[in-house]
C-alpha cells in the first residue's frame, strides 16, 4: 500500500521528505519510487528548483529495487551535471545501475559495498542487494543444472569457499571437488514464507557481512 504524498510542502523554503523517510522506516521500498517521482512532479509543476537535499541516490535505487533500470537511467539523465559532480553518493548509486545494465554481477556486489552510504540510503542499498541476491539465486536454481564454483560466486557475490558452504548447507547443492562444479538443486516452491525469509536473511548475511 503506497504512502500518500500529503503535507509535502514544508513552507516557502522547500519540501518535506517525511513520506520518503517513513517509507524507508517501514520497509516499504517498493513505494519509494512513486513517492519521490510524485514530489518531483510537484516541484516541476510549481516551477521550482529541487532543494539541495533532494534524495537523488534513493530515487535511483528505488527504481532499481522495482527492477526498473530504464527509469533509474532517466533519473540520472535529468539530473544536472553540477549535482552529479558534487554528489558522490549519487555517482555510487549510478554505478550499481551501470553494472546491472551490463549484467556484471560481480560488479554489482562490488558497487553495493564500495561506498559508505548514509544511514537511510544504506537501508535501501541493503534491500536492493538482498533482492538482487535472491534473484540471482532463483536464476541459478531454475536455469542451470550445474554451474562452476567461480560462476556461482560471481552470481551470488560470495567467495568461492562461501558459495560452496552456502549452497550446500542451505539448498542441498553438491560439489564435485575434481571439476569444481556444483550440481544445482531447484528451489522448493512449497516453502513457507517463514522459511523463505530465513533463507533470504542467510544469503543477505553472507553477501554483506562475510569477509572475502
Amino acid at each position: 500500500m503506497a504512502i500518500p504524498v500529503n503535507g509535502s510542502v514544508a513552507g516557502p523554503s522547500g519540501l518535506s521528505f517525511s513520506a520518503v523517510q517513513e517509507a524507508i522506516k517501514a520497509g516499504l521500498y517498493a513505494d519509494l519510487a512513486n513517492i519521490i517521482d510524485t514530489l518531483e512532479l510537484e516541484v516541476s509543476a510549481a516551477g521550482a528548483s529541487k532543494p539541495q537535499d533532494w534524495p537523488y541516490a534513493i530515487q535511483i535505487l528505488a527504481h532499481v529495487f522495482n527492477h526498473d533500470l530504464n527509469s533509474a537511467r532517466f533519473v540520472w539523465k535529468r539530473t544536472p551535471d553540477a549535482v552529479k559532480q558534487s554528489n558522490p553518493e549519487l555517482v555510487a548509486a549510478w554505478k550499481i545501475v551501470q553494472c546491472m545494465w551490463m549484467h556484471d554481477h560481480a560488479g554489482v556486489y562490488a558497487a553495493l559495498r564500495a561506498y559508505s552510504w548514509a544511514s537511510d540510503v544504506q537501508q535501501v542499498v541493503a534491500a536492493v542487494g538482498e533482492d538482487y541476491s535472491h534473484g540471482m539465486l532463483k536464476l541459478l536454481s531454475t536455469a542451470y543444472s550445474t554451474v562452476s564454483v567461480v560462476d556461482a560466486a560471481a552470481f551470488l557475490g560470495l567467495s568461492e569457499n562461501d558459495v560452496v558452504t552456502f549452497t550446500s548447507q542451505q539448498h542441498g547443492w553438491v560439489l564435485d571437488p575434481a571439476t569444481k562444479m556444483l550440481t544445482v538443486m531447484p528451489m522448493v516452491a512449497a516453502a513457507t514464507k517463514k522459511t523463505d525469509s530465513s533463507q533470504l536473511q542467510n544469503l543477505t548475511e553472507y553477501v554483506f557481512h562475510l569477509e572475502h
